[in-house]
């Protein structure tokens, strides 16, 4: 009886790793995950930014060691181990899990993980406040529903995207390459300006700005402000034969007068 008992504890032990034999082998022939261009995501398809453009959006973003870099909808991470290989520290953020998993173990096959990571989250939650560069390949729509978070980061913020636009907020500098890249080969860069509109005090002169977005109109005085511009804190218009140059420090505004009497001035409000 004890034999028969034993026989029968063998057999269904053989029977049942043969039953787990061809999920083993299917399991260990599974491939990697690879990502396919036009898969759905939350907000938008899979498209991959050109290598080149990815380089052209970092050079106009001027990024270097000292930059933390945030790219929104990074994909399969080609953008973050690009920054991370420039020497900045740099962040994806993805909604896709299995493409978060890739790109950790692309920035581990570049040698970049200590500087490059990813974050598995909707890109509208993320505090995007620690970042001074922004790389994103978004569509209008999102850019746009993005667009008041980002007029409210740090002045001087680079903000550049692949292709797509801010509508009426134009950018800074627009660039298209050629040769390698054949589609999705435009880059533009936006630069977070300061918040200057109001009534400053110039001497005895009464500053007037009106500001949308990067751009500055007014008075001061009697003389109408031409040629008005911000680029992050740098600030900058003509007002009669006089042109002032200067940067935002807070309630200040402290440069350099070039034409008229020339100088220095400084601006309070």
């Amino acid at each position: 009886m004890t034999d028969r008992c034993a026989c029968r504890s063998w057999m269904l032990a053989a029977a049942l790793l043969v039953l787990a034999l061809p999920a083993s082998a299917q399991q260990t022939a599974e491939k990697p995950f690879e990502p396919q261009v036009g898969q759905a995501g939350k907000d938008v398809v899979w498209v991959p930014t050109p290598q080149p453009l990815v380089d052209k959006m970092l050079d106009m973003a001027k990024v270097t060691p000292q930059d933390f870099v945030m790219d929104l909808g990074s994909g399969d991470g080609r953008t973050v181990i690009t920054a991370a290989r420039r020497g900045a520290r740099a962040t994806g953020i993805e909604y896709n899990p299995k493409m978060v998993e890739l790109s950790r173990r692309n920035a581990q096959t570049a040698d970049v993980s200590n500087r490059a990571t990813f974050q598995e989250a909707d890109l509208f939650t993320v505090d995007l406040s620690k970042a001074n560069v922004i790389t994103m390949f978004l569509l209008p729509s999102i850019n746009m529903k993005l667009r008041p978070t980002l007029l409210d980061l740090k002045p001087g913020t680079r903000v550049v995207s692949n292709t797509f636009t801010m509508e009426d907020w134009e950018a800074d500098e627009t660039q298209t390459i050629s040769g390698d890249c054949s589609a999705w080969c435009t880059a533009l860069l936006w630069i977070i300006p300061a918040k200057v509109e109001g009534t400053w005090k110039v001497g005895q002169s009464q500053l007037v700005l009106k500001q949308r977005f990067q751009v500055l109109s007014g008075t001061l005085g009697s003389d109408t402000i031409t040629n008005g511009r911000l680029r992050g804190t740098e600030v900058t218009f003509t007002a009669g034969n006089t042109t002032y140059t200067g940067q935002v420090e807070g309630n200040a505004i402290k440069g350099t007068i070039k034409g008229g009497s020339g100088g220095a001035f400084t601006a309070t409000r």
